[in-house]
């Protein structure tokens, strides 16, 4: 466990922002990550975890107080579940970089999480977030976590269903203080080496399929990877658009209701909302017919901020961050820009969008020392 005062931690994530840490600590192994934050803890001074750094803006101003960066690494096989539709099991070390676990499963003919290759960042951080890409998500494959839990020091395991997952949320990244130590996963495998269904119309018209339909793990892998390098979301350093957050604002859920008030042209996709409770005891009477429900949709925070009026490529003057010359949902840092010109940037986007449509977007990246 190496150990080091005043460390720099721009270099540490992927927008290139950040001032630096009073301690940081590498830590390589299970017990280290605990060791290093029970002894913040019993310090009482301020703590942060940090992972592959792709998901996070660090303020200028740093982080005074100890912030360990996990590197553990493994990807274990557990038993198979016989009998379940997804019977692998895989059990994977939270420092374990997400894409090189993707490639791992999409070699052994494991389909799951082929539709999220090229994502940056860590397996730890994929169920605090609930990542997601072209029609898969986390919550789809996730089993259970373990945790180091903040408030009792306790190791826990959890299963997936107490994380509450939701769209790029969980209780880990809102409620509940925890450190991802592992990460439990269910897989497919299928004859012939094929993914699974593929939904989402971009991925499938790119592999020609019809949607629905399954392709080969390997053909969907490269698929994606090809789309996201299109939009400047594969860490490349020969693309300056990839020194980003990735997607810096989620695409907001909206009631019907409030959709129908935009622009016919404005895309909607139906959520899915949770279904009744219909259960009735034996011998009583059947319960009255649930109120109905003001159905939500998701809309494009993509076409929300390009109708605003903010292009791709845009920045404000004398900035040196701006909007992704490849996707209006990266901001990226176009060199040696500070993460209160990135905030600027972000507000203006947030003024722009509220002014035009009424709708607040959130940002998706976790805010340190940095307010929008």
């Amino acid at each position: 466990m190496d150990t080091t005062a005043n460390a720099p931690l721009a270099a540490l994530t992927t927008l290139r922002i950040g001032g630096p840490a009073a301690r940081l600590v590498e830590a390589t192994t299970t017990e280290q990550v605990i060791a290093a934050v029970l002894e913040a803890q019993a310090a009482d001074e301020p703590w942060l975890v940090l992972g592959g750094g792709s998901n996070v803006v660090i303020g200028d101003e740093g982080f005074d107080g100890t912030v360990v960066r996990i590197g553990t690494r493994g990807i274990e096989r557990l038993p198979d579940a016989a009998g379940s539709r997804r019977p692998v099991r895989l059990r994977v070390q939270a420092g374990e970089p997400w894409d090189a676990l993707v490639e791992h499963t999409v070699r052994q003919g494991w389909a799951g999480l082929e539709a999220m290759s090229g994502i940056p960042g860590s397996t730890g951080a994929a169920p605090i977030q609930n990542i997601g890409a072209y029609g898969q998500e986390m919550a789809e494959s996730l089993i259970a976590v373990e945790v180091l839990d903040d408030e009792t020091g306790e190791r826990v395991r959890l299963p997936a269903p107490a994380l509450r997952l939701g769209y790029r949320s969980s209780i880990l990244k809102f409620e509940r203080r925890s450190v991802v130590l592992s990460v439990d996963i269910a897989l497919e495998q299928n004859a012939g080496g094929l993914g699974m269904p593929v939904r989402y119309g971009q991925l499938a018209d790119a592999l020609g399929v019809d949607a629905g339909a399954r392709a080969p793990l390997v053909g969907v892998r490269a698929a994606v990877l090809a789309l996201r390098a299109g939009k400047g979301m594969v860490l490349d350093p020969d693309d300056p658009c990839s020194v980003s957050a990735g997607s810096f604002f989620t695409n907001p859920i909206v009631s019907e209701s409030f959709a129908r008030s935009l622009p016919a042209e404005a895309p909607r996709f139906p959520v899915e909302p949770p279904a009744p409770a219909l259960a009735v005891p034996l011998g009583a009477e059947p319960a009255p017919p649930p109120p109905p429900i003001d159905r939500h949709v998701k809309l494009s925070a993509a076409w929300l901020i390009e109708r605003s009026g903010i292009p791709r490529g845009f920045a404000l003057p004398g900035s040196r961050a701006m909007v992704s010359k490849k996707h209006t949902l990266a901001l990226v840092n176009a060199g040696g820009a500070t993460a209160e010109e990135l905030a600027q940037l972000a507000r203006y986007i947030q003024t722009r969008v509220m002014g035009r449509f009424g709708v607040v977007l959130q940002p998706e990246p976790v805010l340190i020392g940095v307010e929008l």
